[in-house]
Order: structure tokens, then sequence, then C-alpha cells
């Protein structure tokens, strides 16, 4: 029998979770630290220790990658993204050429690092383009970073385009879809 916990008015399997509680792009990183804090640990005593288990213990709350349940109905939009709203403006999308609403989500290296598929829907398109890593909290970031950008075509046909920029600390974007891949709200990408 599958283990369960409760979130906020819905109760969830583990069984149905498809990822582990941590990224595993970050399983090598979180296995170096570990092994050289305990390496410190076992070779000197252990207050020399203490700073390599601190970052042992970032880079777990960095690529923690914990379940979320998926708020109201099927015409909701989510935030693809954990993070504090930065902007909120109308701008012309490179991507489609169309008028949109840019709403952008700042991750500092406390949040979780992981996007999710904003609306029920099929991606369009995907673009890379790489570039150079500056603080993402620079507005240059926006267009001179590394970046990733995907066109989702909703159920209701509605074009929504998620764009994830690499900044200072978080220097590489993964993506996991291409072009006709079917996406549920919430769904990590």
């Amino acid at each position: 029998m599958p283990r369960r916990w409760s979130t906020s008015r819905r109760t969830k399997t583990l069984a149905n979770y498809p990822h582990p509680i941590i990224a595993r792009e970050g399983w090598p990183f979180l296995g170096g630290a570990v092994a050289l804090a305990l390496l410190v640990t076992f070779s000197t005593c252990w207050t020399w220790a203490i700073p390599f288990w601190l970052i042992a213990l970032f880079v777990l709350q960095f690529f923690r990658d914990p379940p979320r349940a998926v708020p109201g109905d099927g015409k909701s939009v989510l935030s693809p993204a954990d993070g504090r709203i930065v902007a909120i403006q109308p701008v012309r999308d490179p991507w489609l050429d169309r008028d949109a609403l840019k709403i952008s989500v700042f991750m500092n290296v406390f949040n979780v690092h992981s996007n999710r598929s904003p609306v029920d829907g099929e991606v369009v398109k995907r673009w890379y383009n790489p570039g150079k890593f500056v603080n993402a909290d620079l507005d240059k970031a926006s267009t001179e970073n590394e970046r990733n950008a995907l066109h989702i075509r909703s159920a209701d046909g509605q074009d929504i385009t998620c764009v994830q920029v690499a900044g200072l600390i978080a220097r590489r974007i993964l993506c996991y879809v291409e072009a006709d891949a079917k996406l549920a709200r919430g769904q990590r990408y």
C-alpha cells in the first residue's frame, strides 16, 4: 500500500509522484558535497567539517523538487515557477511576434528550480538560445543570458509562452519536452 500525505484539500499518493524528492540532476552534486563533508569529518575534527556540512545542506535544498498540489480547475493558469513576481507588464512577445502580458518570476537560490506547465496543453515549439550568465536579477539577463522558451497552446486554443532564463548560480537550463508533447497543469518540463 503506498504511503499517503495530506495537502490542502487534496490527498495524493507517493506512487503518483513521477520524480524523486531531489531532482535527478542534483544527485552528483549532493553526493560529492556529502562525500567531501564525510571525508573532512573523519580526517579532522567535526568543527572543521561544519562548513562542508552547511554546503551539503545548501546543495540539498537547492536541488529539492517537492510534489505540488495543482489548485483550481482546468481554466486556472498556474505559475510555472516558485519565486517572487517582479514584473507584470504589456510587452511584444519576441517568440510569437504578438502583444502579450509578461509576468516575470524571479527565483533566488532558495526557491525550487523545477518549472511546471501553467496550463493543460500541447507544446507547439521550443526555442533555445545560448548566452551569458549575468545576475538574473538584472533586466539585461532576460535578453543576454542563456534561455529556453516554450510555446504552449492550451486546450481552449490560447497561446502561452514560458521562458526559462539562466542566472549567475543556476547556470544551465534543462528542458525535457519538445514540440508535440502534451503537458498537464503542474507537470514538470
